[in-house]
């Protein structure tokens, strides 16, 4: 797109400076980023020569920085007005050396800094390499390849994936040329394929979800609040690699729980360092110490609805339970022989009178001399609550059965109707109607 066209220009600047700085891997890197942003002719010709460069070892280099610094800085007049990249300063480089052993299968790679002293070797065999030789063949959003999976693949998948090839290209384990890079691409593969939201963003857009314009929400993209993994922050930002090798494995590196390896990645390649520390056993002795207090929590919610449960019931282990109200019918029959009346609508009822008799309102009646207490009011006003509602039904039942018989007679547009048949219809009484209305309950 024509908008990355300044960013494209910016890393070609920045992979200049790191291929005069004779930080090859990093040059490569930058070249490969400004042709994903923005295809140009410098770009290409540049990595073009970076990889002949790489491939060819530290004889190259130095012979031929300077005619491409001139050529890319012609072309596009960038060279001198871009800033410099941080990782431009305090330069070490490093190139690996190949000779072959008697058996064929491992070879020997020497170190050389900017002044020539010599760094500890760095061995590495033939699958190793030809691992490194893969990766780096790959492009570096091309996250699948660089794991060797599928599109479809599953969660576990990628971290058995990640941890064949982490402990394959480790700077520890492996010394062959380009590893340190190959080790990167690994990484960044991981962060963004083991998280759910930035594999989502890529596998619709095809791109890097942490740059702009990738279709990744911005608190996605390596914002501290919203991290939503633990892999999930930026790959140049706040997490390198080597941390996110520590994380997976544990925090304890290639050496167990004991010593910690560290690393940062720049123009000077690795600057390894072992930390001494008794953070897993710690680790490992904190459950024992916390298990006591953490069974204790899981119980307190069981504990507390026990007790809310036993509070409950306390009233009712002290009290009788109450006697039910004696049984009524709305007609008479040989079990329902004695007839009353609600002292508030004139409700007619009937009971037992055994059961009636036996009830503790007949002795309210009796203390009362005959005249309503509370109890009797409220067996009552039930009594009237069910004899009204029963009405109500019966009423609304009545009133839907004579519009139906209204509208078939009338029909559809009124053609031939009987309209005394429909003035008989309107004026049936509904009994359970004219009940209500006599108790004042229906106007």
């Amino acid at each position: 797109m024509e908008s990355n066209k300044d960013e494209a220009l910016k890393c070609l600047s920045i992979a200049q400076k790191h291929r005069n700085a004779g930080n090859l891997p990093s040059a490569q890197r930058f070249c490969q980023k400004s042709l994903n942003l923005f295809s140009t002719p410098e770009a290409t010709k540049l990595l073009a020569v970076v990889e002949a460069e790489l491939a060819s070892g530290p004889s190259s280099s130095s012979s031929s920085s300077a005619s491409t610094s001139s050529a890319t800085g012609s072309g596009a007049g960038f060279s001198t007005s871009t800033e410099t990249h941080p990782s431009s300063s305090s330069t070490r480089h490093r190139h690996t050396e190949s000779s072959a052993k008697a058996n064929g299968s491992a070879t020997n790679g020497s170190a050389k800094s900017g002044s020539g002293a010599e760094e500890k070797k760095r061995e590495y065999t033939n699958e190793q390499a030809a691992v490194v030789k893969r990766i780096r063949s790959c492009k570096v959003t091309e996250y699948y390849e660089i794991l060797s999976l599928k599109r479809d693949c599953e969660e576990a998948d990628i971290k058995k994936a990640y941890r064949k090839l982490a402990l394959s290209l480790h700077p520890d384990k492996n010394g062959a040329p380009g590893a340190d890079e190959a080790f990167k691409m690994v990484s960044k593969a991981f962060q963004v394929l083991s998280d759910s939201q930035k594999r989502a963003a890529y596998d619709q857009h095809g791109s890097d979800p942490e740059q702009r314009g990738s279709g990744m929400p911005s608190f996605s993209r390596g914002s501290p609040g919203f991290a939503p993994g633990p892999f999930a922050n930026g790959f140049d930002g706040e997490i390198s690699p080597e941390e996110l090798f520590n994380m997976f494995f544990g925090g304890g590196g290639l050496g167990g729980g004991g010593p910690r390896f560290s690393a940062s990645f720049g123009p000077g390649g690795f600057r390894t360092q072992n930390i001494r520390t008794n953070f897993q056993q710690r680790r490992n002795a904190a459950p024992e110490n916390n298990q006591p207090r953490s069974v204790f929590i899981q119980l307190l919610p069981i504990l507390l609805l026990l007790g809310i449960t036993l509070l409950n019931a306390l009233p009712s282990l002290f009290t009788s339970a109450p006697t039910p109200d004696p049984r009524f019918s709305f007609t008479p029959t040989s079990r329902y022989n004695v007839e009353r009346s609600t002292n508030g609508l004139g409700v007619k009822y009937h009971v037992n009178g055994a059961e009636f008799s036996s009830h503790p309102i007949a002795a309210e009646l009796a203390r009362n001399e005959q005249q309503p207490g509370p109890e009797l009011r409220r067996y009552e006003n039930t009594i009237e609550r069910v004899y009204t509602q029963d009405l109500y039904v019966q009423c609304q039942r009545g009133a839907d059965r004579k519009e139906r018989m209204k509208n078939e007679e009338v029909g559809m547009f009124g053609i031939g109707t009987d309209w005394d048949k429909v003035r008989r219809i309107d004026a049936e009484p509904v009994k359970s109607c004219e009940e209500l209305r006599r108790l004042g309950l229906l106007k």
